[in-house]
C-alpha cells in the first residue's frame, strides 16, 4: 500500500489536533451555553419560595391592593421563560408542574377575607416543600452541567496529551530518525568514509534520500577508489609534458647560446632518446644534392647503419619513395622550402607512437631544421661579408697602391731613357720622385694596413673611438677631445663600422697636415633623425687644391659617405684649421619615420 510523503502526513497530523482543539472548544461553549442561566432559574425558584411567603403574610394582613400586586407578580415569576429551558429534562418539568398545579389549587385559599391560619400554613408548607424540590433538581442540573463541562474538558486535555504524543512519536520514528542517520551518514562521508550505507526503508520523501544517498556514497566510493589512478596518470603526462617542455627548452637555449656550427646533435638526440621513450633513433643529415648523409647520428652503440641500408635519402620525397620503411617514423627537416635531413624514429612492428611523442619528435625536427638553417644563413653573410671586404680591399689598393706603383713604374721608364742618354739631371729628377712615390706609397700601406686592421669589438662604437682616440694621442702629441652624444642610439654594424673609418681617416688627416695642436671629434643627433659628425682641428687650415694632397684619404672618406646614404664635406674654418662634416639618417630612425 503505498503511503503519504511525509508533508501529507505531517499536515493530517497537524489538522488532527486543530480538529480535536476546535472540537473542545465548540463543545465547552454549547456547555457553557446551556448553563448559561441556570443560576437564573435558581433564582427564580428561589424567588418563589419568599413570594409565597409574602403572599400569605398579605393574606393575613388583609392588604387587598397589595396581595393583587404579589399574586400578579407570583404569576409572572412561573411564566419566566427562563423555566422553558427545561423542558426536555422530564424530573424538572413535573417538579415544576406539580408545583405550578398545587399552587394554582390554594390560590384562592390566599384570596378569601376568612382565611383558616392553620390549613393556609399547611398547604404553604407543602408549596415551599415543592418549590425547593424544583431548586434542588435545577440545582442538580446545573451541577451536573458542570461536571460535564469538566469532564469534556478533562477528556479534551487527555486526547490532546494522548495525540500529542502520538504525533510526536511518529515524528520522532518517522522524521527525527531518519534525519540523524543521515545526518551520522554525511558526516562518515565527509570524514572520507564512503562505506557508510543507510537501512531507511520508508516510502516517503526521506526512504527517497536515504536511497539517493546510499547511491551517491556508492559513486563516490567508485570514482574516490579511481581518484588515486587517475591523478598517477595525469601526474605521468604532467611529467611528460614538464619533461619535454624543459627538453625544448634547453634545446633552444643550445640553438641560441651556440654558434650553430657547434650545436652538439649528439647530445640533443640523445636526450630526445630517453624524454620520448624510443630506443631507436637516427638523425641523418644530407646536402642539397645529396642522396647520402654527411653525418648520421645514432644514440647507442653504433655497429649498424640502417640509414645507408634503407636508402633513407629517398625517405626526403613527400610521399615516400617506394622501398621506404612505411613502419617507421620519418621527419624531415625543412625550412623555407630547403630540405636539411631526416629525423627517423623505428618501432617495432605495430607498436605506434602517441600523439605526444610524435608532437615532440616534429617540434625537435623544426628546431633542428632552425639551427641549420640558422648555420647556412650565417655561412652566407660570412661569404658575403668576406666579398665585400675583398672588393673593399681590391678598390683601395686600387685607388692607393695601384696607382702609386703605376706612377713609379712611369718614372723607372723615364729613368731607363735618361740612362741610356747620360741625362745625369733627368736621372737626380726621377731619382727624387722615385723617393718620394716610394714614401707616399710606404705611408699609403701603412695607412690601409691600419684601415684594415681597424674593427669594433663587443663594446660598441664608442669604446672603439676612445681606443683610437688614445692610440693617436701617443702617436701624435696632439689633445684629441671626444664629445659623443649618441649612447641612446643603437646604430647598425656596418654604420659602426664606417663611422669609425671616417674619424680615423679624418683624424690621421689632421695630425699628418695641419700641424695643429688640437682636435675635437663631435657625434650628435641632430632634430632627433639626423647624425652630425664634425672632425675640427686649429691648423694651417686645407689648401685650395686640396684634391691633389692625399687624394686617396679623401676619396675613401667619400666612398664610405656614400655607403651611409650621408653628405660629407671638407673645409677650412673661419676661426683657423680644417673641418669635416658628415650627416647621415641610420637605419633605426628611418624604420621610425616610415612607421
Amino acid at each position: 500500500m503505498r503511503q503519504f510523503s511525509i508533508v501529507t502526513r505531517i499536515n493530517i497530523a497537524l489538522a488532527c489536533i486543530v480538529t480535536l482543539a476546535i472540537g473542545t472548544m465548540l463543545a465547552s461553549y454549547w456547555l457553557s451555553d446551556k448553563s448559561g442561566h441556570d443560576a437564573l432559574a435558581v433564582n427564580i425558584a428561589g424567588s418563589l419560595r419568599m413570594q409565597s411567603y409574602r403572599m400569605a403574610w398579605l393574606t393575613q394582613q388583609q392588604d387587598i391592593a397589595a396581595l393583587q400586586r404579589a399574586h400578579t407578580q407570583f404569576d409572572t415569576s412561573w411564566q419566566h421563560p427562563v423555566f422553558n429551558r427545561f423542558l426536555q429534562d422530564e424530573h424538572i418539568i413535573q417538579q415544576f408542574s406539580a408545583a405550578r398545579q398545587h399552587w394554582l389549587q390554594i390560590a384562592p385559599s390566599f384570596q378569601q377575607q376568612q382565611v383558616d391560619v392553620l390549613q393556609l400554613e399547611q398547604q404553604l408548607q407543602q408549596q415551599i416543600a415543592l418549590l425547593e424540590q424544583l431548586v434542588f433538581y435545577i440545582q442538580q442540573d446545573a451541577e451536573q452541567k458542570v461536571s460535564s463541562f469538566r469532564t469534556l474538558q478533562l477528556v479534551a486535555l487527555l486526547a490532546t496529551v494522548l495525540l500529542s504524543a502520538i504525533v510526536i512519536y511518529w515524528l520522532k520514528v518517522m522524521v527525527q530518525q531518519p534525519l540523524e542517520e543521515l545526518t551520522r551518514g554525511a558526516k562518515q562521508v565527509a570524514m572520507g568514509d564512503f562505506t557508510q550505507r543507510l537501512t531507511i526503508e520508508n516510502k516517503d520523501e526521506l526512504g527517497t534520500l536515504a536511497h539517493s544517498f546510499n547511491k551517491m556514497s556508492d559513486s563516490i566510493a567508485y570514482m574516490y577508489g579511481n581518484l588515486e589512478k587517475r591523478v598517477e596518470q595525469q601526474t605521468e603526462a604532467l611529467q611528460h609534458s614538464n619533461t619535454t617542455l624543459r627538453f625544448l627548452y634547453n634545446t633552444a637555449q643550445r640553438i641560441s647560446e651556440h654558434a650553430p656550427e657547434y650545436v652538439d646533435f649528439n647530445l640533443i638526440i640523445a636526450e630526445l632518446k630517453t624524454v620520448v621513450k624510443v630506443d631507436n633513433l637516427e638523425l641523418c643529415l644530407f646536402t642539397e644534392e645529396g642522396d647520402k648523409p654527411y653525418m648520421q647520428v645514432q644514440p647507442g652503440d653504433g655497429s649498424t647503419d640502417p640509414c645507408l641500408q634503407d636508402r633513407c635519402g629517398d625517405c626526403l620525397t613527400e610521399p615516400l619513395a617506394e622501398g621506404c620503411n612505411n613502419s617507421n617514423y620519418n621527419y624531415i627537416l625543412h625550412r623555407e622550402r630547403k630540405k636539411y635531413g631526416v629525423l627517423v624514429a623505428r618501432t617495432a612492428d605495430g607498436q605506434v607512437l602517441e600523439r605526444w611523442q610524435q608532437q615532440l619528435l616534429t617540434a625537435v625536427a623544426d628546431q633542428l631544421a632552425l639551427a641549420l638553417s640558422l648555420k647556412s644563413e650565417e655561412q652566407q653573410v660570412r661569404r658575403l661579408a668576406l666579398m665585400q671586404e675583398r672588393t673593399v680591399i681590391a678598390r683601395e689598393l686600387h685607388d692607393s697602391l695601384a696607382q702609386a706603383l703605376s706612377y713609379l713604374k712611369i718614372q723607372v721608364t723615364r729613368l731607363n731613357k735618361a740612362t741610356l742618354k747620360d741625362d745625369k739631371a733627368t736621372i737626380a729628377d726621377v731619382s727624387a720622385e722615385l723617393k718620394q712615390g716610394l714614401d707616399s706609397a710606404y705611408r699609403q700601406l701603412r695607412e690601409l694596413l691600419t684601415t684594415f686592421r681597424l674593427k669594433v669589438d663587443g663594446n660598441g662604437l664608442f669604446s672603439a673611438l676612445q681606443a683610437s682616440v688614445k692610440q693617436l694621442s701617443e702617436q701624435s702629441g696632439m689633445q684629441i677631445t671626444l664629445d659623443y652624444q649618441l649612447i641612446n642610439i643603437p646604430l647598425a654594424p656596418h654604420e659602426e663600422i664606417h663611422l669609425l673609418q671616417i674619424i680615423r681617416e679624418a683624424s690621421q688627416n689632421a695630425v699628418h697636415h695641419s700641424a695643429g695642436t688640437e682636435i675635437l671629434i663631435s657625434l650628435q643627433l641632430q632634430d632627433a633623425a639626423i647624425i652630425a659628425l664634425a672632425i675640427e682641428d686649429n691648423g694651417v687650415g686645407i689648401p685650395q687644391a686640396a684634391e691633389k694632397l692625399n687624394h686617396y684619404g679623401l676619396a675613401i672618406m667619400q666612398e664610405r659617405s656614400k655607403h651611409l646614404g650621408g653628405r660629407i664635406s671638407i673645409k677650412r674654418r673661419p676661426e683657423g684649421g680644417t673641418g669635416v662634416y658628415f650627416s647621415f639618417t641610420p637605419e633605426c630612425l628611418l624604420q621610425q619615420q616610415m612607421a
